[in-house]
């Protein structure tokens, strides 16, 4: 297998892999917080242990990337929360649509530290966006529980797409797997004091999912998508992480029997158009 064909495949199993994660948070039975915590920590444990194997270097380079690992780490951590929980109150499809306005959220605050403004094409993505998550909305009512999930799923895009731009200008000299043991390690710690279920009182059951979204879902992803990046571009990554959603509620569908509707469908087509375009627009560019 060529090094691009092998880089290939590893990219779908991560993207694959990043989209199954999205079903702990209805199978493992703890709040959004929790599954946080104790899928960092575990998935830090596995990253810290990879490097070792592979002698790889962990400190960072100067003082001051502390402190940008520590912010990342806390983007991270907020938005690991707001993802499970978006998608315990809204379910699978709804919750990673919602999120998926990462793409489009990302052109709109990268020209504050670029110093440009958004495009017109970049607006039409953006209107594109919010009539597809107002199609995913079932009322204006912010009790109900998939408006509230849709919203908490957009907070987390927000979240993910600033840790997306403050590390690609301040963090990107570091390999993946070192990126994200310092993330893990910070969000954990974070988050720990606000653990509702003791890991002493976890069942044997959630403590096993746990694992497997630690180490399974979250660091082999993570690393095998760092690994693709050797042989292919950002932007084809970029591309490719779009089908995320797809893989995640067709997950959703298969093993937790959770049905989208004809509704859901048009309007997660809108935002997944959009993001597709968005990342699709910044490949022609960088060529």
């Amino acid at each position: 297998m060529q090094p691009q064909q092998q880089s290939l495949l590893y990219l779908h199993i991560a993207v694959l892999l990043f989209g199954g994660t999205a079903l702990f948070a209805k199978l493992i039975n703890l709040n959004a917080l929790d599954i946080t915590v104790y899928r960092a920590t575990i998935a830090g444990i596995a990253i810290l242990l990879l490097l070792l194997i592979q002698k790889k270097n962990i400190q960072l380079h100067a003082k001051k990337d502390y402190f940008i690992a520590l912010f990342l780490g806390v983007t991270v951590g907020i938005h690991w929360v707001t993802y499970f929980a978006g998608m315990q109150m809204a379910g699978i499809a709804i919750g990673m649509i919602a999120f998926f306005t990462y793409p489009v959220i990302t052109v709109f605050i990268e020209p504050f530290f670029n110093g440009s403004k958004p495009k017109l094409k970049d607006l039409i993505s953006a209107a594109v966006v919010m009539l597809g998550i107002y199609l995913l909305i079932p009322s204006a009512d912010i009790g109900n529980d998939v408006t509230l999930g849709v919203i908490t799923g957009i907070v987390s895009a927000l979240f993910f797409a600033a840790r997306n731009i403050i590390h690609k200008r301040y963090f990107s000299q570091y390999g993946g797997p070192q990126t994200m043991l310092y993330q893990t390690v910070v969000a954990s710690l974070l988050l720990c004091v606000f653990v509702e279920v003791p890991i002493t009182k976890v069942s044997h059951y959630d403590l096993s999912l746990l694992i497997i979204a630690g180490v399974i879902f979250t660091a082999t992803p993570h690393s095998l998508f760092a690994s693709s990046l050797q042989h292919l571009s950002a932007s084809t990554a970029g591309l490719i992480s779009c089908l995320q959603p797809l893989y995640g509620t067709f997950l959703a569908f298969l093993l937790l029997h959770e049905k989208p509707s004809i509704v859901t469908l048009i309007g997660g087509s809108l935002v997944i158009s959009a993001a597709f375009y968005e990342t699709w627009s910044v490949t022609r560019r960088n060529k």
